[in-house]
């Protein structure tokens, strides 16, 4: 009887270890750093906004909303933990029909890979509240780890899950200077089938550096309010991307100069990449279509070469007519970009940015 009793008592301390061993431990932001934007998260509602609480009564109503989703902006983290999970809130819950809820509201895992940033897992989301495994079975050893975030819904809350006997730090800040994107739909992610194939996403690991997505679907206009406050960003360089949802040339005329001006007020050097109108395959066929897209081309090329003529320096306008390539093969819904279509994207402006020695 005292020898059970005695095998009892040093057989149950190794079993509770055991069940505390398989815990989790959750950790939220004051362990990873948010990349992707320009604002500090004393001046948001939440670390996962678009823009600072102030612009509320700014901004118009869609935008604000918008400014909710969290699209290009990730969390970057070193753990040695052999296992990774996470759980994340989102606010609304949204769902479209013509991009997938992992797009929409779920969570990317890439890890830093001898300096080159490589896709891991994706976080599929359920409802509002979600949690899941994105890695396990590692070596334990430190590594680098970037999650993107939410493209068109926005995060209440994130929290990374670990090894309760491994360690978790912020990731070192990246020094280079971020590109700053302003624009429409295609710009905050649609309709990407995960966050990291947003084309903001992809250029920020190919070049390893932060970008800032300042898209808003149907509402990327090259209004005021967003443009001085993009100009506050030390910025390697801006592309504007807005021509989309500029709605008319008159529009196109009527704002691309007091966009540009108003960067320059506080960004007087850094290069403004302006782009064309992106090409739906529809204009093949549909010469109402191909008429319009010539009218708004023309309108901001013209406001361009105005400005060079006024002496303006370190300004560019990007023709894109091979985006999509020629098969056309790109888009969900003759608009909107899939992985296809934003992978050749993104290279594509990588080369022309490279072309034009803007990358260096």
């Amino acid at each position: 009887m005292i020898k059970y009793f005695l095998s009892v008592f040093l057989f149950t301390p190794a079993v509770l270890f055991s069940q505390i061993n398989k815990e989790t431990f959750y950790y939220g932001k004051d362990y990873f750093i948010i990349e992707g934007t320009i604002i500090p998260a004393s001046e948001k509602e939440s670390p996962y906004d678009r823009l600072p609480a102030s612009y509320k009564d700014i901004v118009r109503k869609p935008v604000w909303d918008l400014s909710k989703s969290s699209a290009g902006l990730a969390i970057r983290f070193v753990t040695d933990s052999p296992y990774i999970k996470v759980k994340w809130e989102v606010l609304n819950n949204s769902s479209m029909n013509h991009m997938p809820d992992t797009g929409i509201k779920g969570v990317d895992l890439y890890y830093k890979n001898n300096n080159e940033w490589q896709y891991i897992n994706t976080g599929r989301p359920k409802g509002f509240k979600n949690q899941y495994t994105l890695i396990e079975n590692m070596s334990k050893e430190m590594k680098e780890f970037k999650i993107f975030l939410p493209l068109y819904d926005g995060v209440k809350n994130i929290e990374i899950g670990i090894d309760p006997l491994s360690s978790i730090e912020k990731a070192k800040k990246n020094k280079k200077q971020p590109i700053v994107f302003y624009g429409t739909s295609i710009t905050q992610g649609g309709c990407a089938s995960r966050p990291g194939m947003a084309h903001t996403n992809i250029i920020s690991r190919k070049l390893d550096l932060d970008v800032v997505n300042f898209g808003f679907s149907g509402n990327g206009r090259m209004e005021q309010p967003i443009a001085e406050l993009i100009s506050n960003a030390d910025a390697k360089l801006y592309i504007i991307e807005c021509l989309p949802n500029m709605i008319s040339p008159e529009n196109i005329t009527k704002r691309t100069i007091p966009l540009v001006n108003t960067i320059r007020k506080n960004n007087p050097t850094a290069p403004i990449v302006l782009i064309d109108l992106f090409k739906t395959p529809k204009s093949i066929l549909n010469d109402n279509s191909k008429r319009k897209s010539k009218a708004m081309d023309d309108a901001l090329k013209t406001e361009f070469e105005k400005m060079i003529g006024l002496g303006y320096k370190n300004l560019y306008y990007v023709e894109t007519p091979k985006i999509i390539d020629s098969d056309n093969e790109g888009t969900v819904d003759a608009i909107h970009f899939t992985d296809l279509g934003f992978l050749r994207y993104a290279d594509f402006l990588i080369d022309s940015l490279s072309k034009l020695d803007l990358l260096d």
